[in-house]
């Protein structure tokens, strides 16, 4: 099989007609863990030549029904059928050799090996017995151009940033033709400009006659994509609907089966003159990133701009993260030595946009991941006071909405939207004057996102601060009173009122300035 023939090259071939039978479809597939069904009675059918969206919320059902199709997990009831005859994959190996390959939304790659020894890990080209370095180095160049990848088949892919890894898994899966290919939430790490290549990529595998699988919780690439969508909601299918027929609205109120108010809470008056923070002359790294901004009590201040600008890097300075000098006032205090737990003490908390590597324990129960950063809270006499721990799980749970079968589960069992209001109600245990969250939503369902921006809105109506560095643009303009934009490390623009549009951040972003002029902190 030659490349030409494996590589997906958008627009490189025409529509193919929709067959008579599915490429892939399940009767009454479902799964069972114990006495807890977690899917039942799905009738999918997936059609060569059309990209065919599951949409739903977190826990809807959607990765079970990914796993029960690509062969990582077995059913409990039903069955699956490919082009007519009915089918059973042992494993993801036998998925695979029947032509149907699931791309995980998690990074299952080998850090210490090349981006080409990736690919063709456990399908190594050989030459006269003797494995062919060149080829499979020409092969991997050609496919990772072709999806908008920006590495080299020799880099290791460990030194990669995390959208590079992803787009190398992404390249594994379609290095070899495929008759149904599932992509699990492909673009939740990648720029504007990798998104739009590899949407590109998607269409042309349509167009090459492949059945594609798309799970995203960007509604709007799901509108921009699919032929038709699929809704599961608690474990069941709700139905199938022809794409051009939904709205993104019309989306989001079946995944949660209800009428959908206003998804951002509405802007807040002016706060007050007295800022709670303010930071001056931030330099960090040498001055790779630099700046100045101030936030007050009862406000949202964004902080936007491309992939690269420089956010991220700014307040992990302002945290003591990274080498960093400046002179910082919390609560009319000047802060001087600066470290997370130190800013802690102070009245300033920090979620990371890493929820999973950085911010949770994914393999220690929930009550110590929600308590570990306020131990005098829960702390007793000599030893931790568990009734308390206890209480304060309890309390979480209520108060944030933090959806659990039981309180003993790990935290790494929880789905994304339940990681976030467990990461956002242990920062919140100490009872902040200053709340900094990073990508707020990332990997979100929209019923968990109108709830994360209700907290917030609740955070800055009780009078704290709240500082939301987002890459999403309609969050950023729906959430925040201010936006301090970013480009190339520096804050060139901040805007304000009906200052506040898309056009303006993206203007800002990309050429360094806003109708808007930058003020002084």
């Amino acid at each position: 099989m030659t490349m030409a023939q494996t590589l997906p090259i958008p627009g490189s071939a025409a529509a193919l007609p929709t067959a008579a039978a599915p490429a892939l479809r399940t009767v009454a597939l479902g799964k069972a863990y114990g006495p807890i069904t977690v899917l039942s009675e799905v009738g999918l059918d997936v059609r060569a030549g059309e990209i065919h969206a599951i949409i739903g919320e977190n826990g809807a059902g959607k990765s079970t029904l990914m796993k029960l199709l690509s062969g990582h997990v077995q059913p409990s009831a039903g069955h699956l059928e490919m082009a007519g005859h009915r089918v059973g994959f042992a494993d993801a190996a036998a998925a695979e050799a029947a032509g149907v390959v699931l791309v995980h939304q998690e990074i299952l790659l080998a850090g210490d090996l090349s981006v080409a020894q990736n690919l063709f890990l456990g399908r190594e080209l050989t030459r006269r017995w003797v494995v062919d370095d060149r080829e499979m180095n020409r092969r991997s160049a050609r496919i990772l151009s072709a999806i908008g990848a920006h590495c080299h088949p020799s880099d290791r892919v460990g030194s990669l940033p995390l959208a590079q890894r992803q787009l190398v898994q992404i390249a594994r899966a379609l290095l070899e033709q495929r008759k149904v290919v599932i992509f699990d939430e492909p673009t939740a790490v990648l720029a504007n400009d990798e998104v739009a290549a590899l949407l590109a990529v998607v269409r042309g595998l349509r167009e090459q006659g492949v059945a594609v699988l798309y799970i995203s919780h960007r509604l709007d690439e799901v509108e921009a994509l699919a032929d038709r969508i699929t809704v599961l909601r608690d474990g069941r299918m709700i139905g199938t609907w022809p794409a051009a027929g939904l709205s993104q609205r019309d989306m989001a109120e079946l995944m949660v089966g209800r009428k959908l108010d206003m998804l951002y809470p509405p802007k807040r008056p002016a706060p007050s003159a007295v800022p709670v923070l303010q930071v001056s002359n931030l330099v960090v790294d040498h001055g790779a990133v630099e700046g100045s901004f101030a936030v007050h009590p009862g406000e949202v201040l964004g902080i936007g701009g491309m992939i690269g600008s420089g956010r991220t890097e700014l307040f992990e300075g302002l945290l003591g993260l990274r080498p960093a000098q400046g002179r910082y006032i919390l609560n009319g205090k000047e802060v001087a030595h600066r470290s997370v737990s130190a800013w802690q003490t102070a009245g300033l908390v920090y979620l990371t946009e890493d929820r999973k590597g950085k911010g949770l324990l994914l393999d220690e129960p929930l009550a110590p991941n929600l308590t570990l950063q306020a131990m005098d809270i829960v702390h007793g006499r000599l030893t931790l006071d568990r009734r308390k721990e206890s209480t304060a799980l309890e309390q979480a749970v209520a108060t944030y909405d933090i959806r659990v079968r039981s309180v003993h589960l790990d935290a790494g069992q929880l789905s994304g939207g339940n990681q976030q209001k467990l990461l956002l109600a242990k920062v919140m245990m100490t009872d902040p004057s200053v709340v900094i969250i990073d990508e707020p939503t990332r990997g979100i369902d929209i019923g968990n996102k109108s709830q994360i921006y209700d907290f917030i809105n609740q955070l800055v109506r009780a009078g704290k601060a709240c500082i939301v560095i987002s890459s999403e643009l309609p969050e950023l303009v729906g959430l925040s009173d201010r936006v301090l934009v970013m480009r190339a490390g520096r804050i060139v623009a901040e805007l304000s009122g009906d200052q506040v549009t898309e056009q303006n951040v993206v203007y800002a972003a990309t050429s360094g300035s806003a109708q808007a002029g930058r003020k002084t902190a």
